[in-house]
């Protein structure tokens, strides 16, 4: 006879599970508005979704260290209250953004904002459990919505853009669940404390190597494809082409945050174990991705194109940190994160200032260069700002980005990957290059005729958005070594 089990509600310590659950009521309360009166201006709407997100904010920052719930699925660890913190910053910055321009329709309708929250759960499960079934869901959720929020953008590309990512998804979750079977199937768990516990007890077995292999490849394409590593990175300019300028930057940003945790969990147990080709193949994806996405940058046309592959570039630059499977290293991964979203959501919002209906410029894309030739002329303060923005990506100092990079590769030396510091400042050389190319477009070359028939968006959310971001990215210099100080704290707390 089967005994009842006693679950007390102390032992299933549902605060851990409070911050998901205030952004999905927050999208449910806004579908519930939505069909009492479907005439809400759409400034209610960004203002519930801020306040969602303060609230939420704060309910992570209420939650303790090393603490598991509701049924041990859940983990609150230093590394899911920052990704968590990150998350729900970089999505408060863009949320205004929805207030700019009445020209982007997306931002009318009430399920917009909805799944906005909806997705943004997702990553928080995604980051706040070491349980592989409620990761999988927790991407499945973020991702789902994701798809629908670049098709909403309704213009061609948009449509294409969503379906290739929706392909590129699906195929990332077959990855990831025959990944997850594999290990399963292995350790008899889908824990992943209890999966390298198993693991530790078993590497001499050829047969057991030869399934830990198998897993771990499968799980890298997985996270490879989420994070656009080559060779799985060809779905990314696309997709950032197809989606608004500020969704793309958010894209940039955010979803990579989560699913870096994901694989500094998984890929950190196998470092851990001492499966050192696991630190060889990521390395390696690593560098050809930097290396990579950097010359692809160099060639070309169009400038949101160019800030996709740097993405990529940067992203293969985080790789290389994971790969350390240090605590200074991964705490490099969470200051550059913090850095380079205002820097990069600030770049990619920029795109939106000039804005025509037709594509006056070039057949193809939303923003050649030429598009920005002679900026300086015509909007003298938007041209500084986008060569602050563009000089941080580049590393120049004393803007923030700098300070990312020079932590990153100063973990590197003192891992003893001296060689891994090195190519990364020469990735740094290269990136510098189509970088300046902008600049120089925007100082030194006479605006195209007739640029008075480009729409300007000069709304004051996108001006203060803008405008936060270049501050944050100038003065950065002065608050690197506090963050830093934390982050190592927070991080090192957790055993990281």
């Amino acid at each position: 006879m089967l005994q009842p089990i006693n679950v007390s509600m102390e032992s299933l310590n549902l605060i851990t599970l409070a911050p998901m659950l205030i952004a999905i009521a927050g999208g449910l309360i806004i579908l519930v508005l939505d069909l009492i009166n479907d005439k809400l201006h759409r400034s209610m709407y960004v203002m519930l979704t801020l306040l969602v997100l303060f609230v939420d904010f704060g309910a992570v920052l209420g939650l303790n260290v090393n603490e598991r719930g509701f049924f041990d699925v859940m983990l609150i660890d230093g590394i899911s209250i920052i990704a968590q913190l990150l998350i729900i910053i970089g999505s408060m910055i863009f949320t205004p953004l929805a207030l700019t321009s009445k020209r982007f329709h997306e931002y009318s309708y009430p399920e917009f904002f909805a799944m906005f929250l909806f997705m943004v759960a997702g990553f928080q499960f995604m980051v706040t459990s070491d349980n592989l079934i409620l990761i999988f869901v927790g991407i499945e959720t973020a991702s789902l919505a994701l798809y629908t929020l670049i098709a909403l953008h309704n213009r061609s590309n948009s449509y294409e853009a969503a379906v290739k990512y929706f392909t590129m998804g699906a195929l990332a979750a077959a990855f990831y669940a025959m990944g997850s079977a594999a290990l399963y199937a292995l350790t008899g768990s889908v824990e992943l404390y209890k999966i390298a516990e198993v693991m530790a007890s078993r590497l001499g077995e050829t047969s057991i190597m030869i399934t830990i292999f198998g897993a771990s490849m499968l799980l890298l394409v997985a996270f490879a494809f989420k994070l656009s590593l080559f060779p799985f990175h060809t779905w990314a300019p696309d997709v950032y082409e197809g989606a608004s300028a500020p969704l793309a930057g958010y894209m940039s940003i955010v979803p990579k945050i989560a699913a870096i945790v994901v694989t500094i969990r998984i890929f950190g147990m196998y470092i851990d174990l001492g499966v050192e080709w696991v630190r060889v193949i990521l390395l390696a994806v690593a560098v050809i991705t930097m290396t990579f996405a950097n010359i692809m940058a160099l060639v070309q046309d169009d400038v949101k194109r160019m800030l996709a592959y740097s993405s990529i570039s940067h992203a293969g630059f985080v790789v290389a940190a994971l790969a350390l499977s240090t605590t200074e290293g991964t705490t490099g991964i969470f200051l550059y994160y913090a850095l380079f979203m205002f820097t990069n959501l600030g770049a990619f919002s920029m795109l939106w200032i000039s804005r025509h209906k037709n594509r006056r410029f070039d057949k193809r894309y939303d923003h050649p260069y030429e598009k920005f030739a002679g900026f300086i002329k015509i909007m003298p303060v938007g041209a500084v700002i986008m060569a602050i923005f563009m000089l941080s990506l580049a590393g120049v100092p004393p803007f923030s980005l700098f300070w990312g990079k020079i932590y990153i590769m100063q973990a590197a030396v003192n891992s003893g990957y001296v060689w891994l510091a090195v190519v990364m400042g020469l990735n740094a050389a290269i990136a510098a290059y189509y970088y300046l190319k902008l600049i120089v477009y925007m100082f030194l070359m006479d605006p195209v005729k007739d640029v008075d028939t480009v729409y300007y968006n000069l709304s004051k959310p996108l001006m203060a958005v803008i405008g936060m971001a270049t501050v944050v990215t100038i003065a950065a210099v002065f608050y690197v070594q506090p963050l830093v100080s934390y982050l190592y704290y927070m991080i090192s707390a957790s055993g990281y």
